[in-house]
C-alpha cells in the first residue's frame, strides 16, 4: 500500500495525492473534489489535532419561535400534517396568524392574546370540522342507495329481531332448545347450510 489509513498521518489530500504519484490509483478515479481541492485550497489545511476555533454559537430564534414553543406546551395533541399539502396552513400557522392579528390591535396584554387566538382558533376549527361534515360525499351502494341508509336500515332490523320473542322448541339433533337454532332473528342452522 502507498501510505497509512491512519487519519493522524497527512490529510486526506495529501494520502490521494501520494496514491496518484505512487500509480495505486488512477487519474481517471481520482475524487471530484480533489481538482476543487487543488484550485481552492483552504486557509488553514484540515488536519486532526489543529484547535477548534473559540467562536460563541449564537441562538437564533424568530420572534414568533416563543409564541410556537407556548402553542406547543399548551396544545397537547399534535396535528397530523400531509408535507405535501401546501394549499392548507396547519395549526401552528392559523394560530401565529391569529396571534399576531389580535397583537397588531394592541388592546389586550400577551397572556390575554394567547387566551384570545386559542378561543379563536378553536372555534376555526369546530366550524371546519361541520363545513366539512356536510361537505362529505354521499357514498352508495351497489343498489343505488346510500350506505348510511342501508346502515340504518340494517340496525333497524337487527334490533327489531332481538325484541322478537324467540320460540322455545326443542331441537333433538343438537339436544337443546331453540334459542341454539335462532339467534337474535338469524337461522344458525340454515346459515352454516352447504
Amino acid at each position: 500500500m502507498a501510505q497509512s489509513r491512519l487519519e493522524k498521518i497527512g490529510t486526506i489530500y495529501t494520502r490521494i495525492t501520494g496514491l496518484l504519484k505512487t500509480g495505486a490509483m488512477k487519474s481517471e478515479d481520482k475524487p471530484i473534489w480533489y481538482d476543487l481541492y487543488e484550485a481552492f485550497p483552504p486557509k488553514l489545511e484540515p488536519r486532526f489535532d489543529r484547535p477548534a476555533p473559540n467562536i460563541p454559537i449564537r441562538n437564533i430564534f424568530y420572534a414568533e419561535d416563543v409564541i410556537r414553543a407556548k402553542f406547543h406546551k399548551f396544545q397537547k395533541q399534535p396535528e397530523t400534517i400531509s408535507l405535501l399539502d401546501h394549499k392548507r396552513e396547519t395549526q401552528v400557522q392559523q394560530f401565529v396568524k391569529i396571534y399576531h392579528h389580535l397583537k397588531s390591535q394592541g388592546a389586550l396584554d400577551d397572556e390575554k392574546v394567547f387566551e384570545t387566538a386559542m378561543e379563536l382558533l378553536n372555534e376555526k376549527r369546530a366550524q371546519a370540522r361541520t363545513e366539512e361534515a356536510d361537505t362529505l360525499p354521499e357514498v352508495y351502494s351497489a343498489d343505488g342507495d346510500t350506505l348510511t341508509k342501508a346502515f340504518t336500515e340494517a340496525k333497524e332490523a337487527q334490533m327489531k329481531a332481538i325484541q322478537q320473542p324467540i320460540p322455545d322448541t326443542t331441537d333433538r339433533k343438537a339436544g337443546k332448545t331453540g334459542r341454539n337454532r335462532q339467534i337474535s332473528g338469524i337461522d344458525v342452522q340454515n346459515l352454516f347450510k352447504e
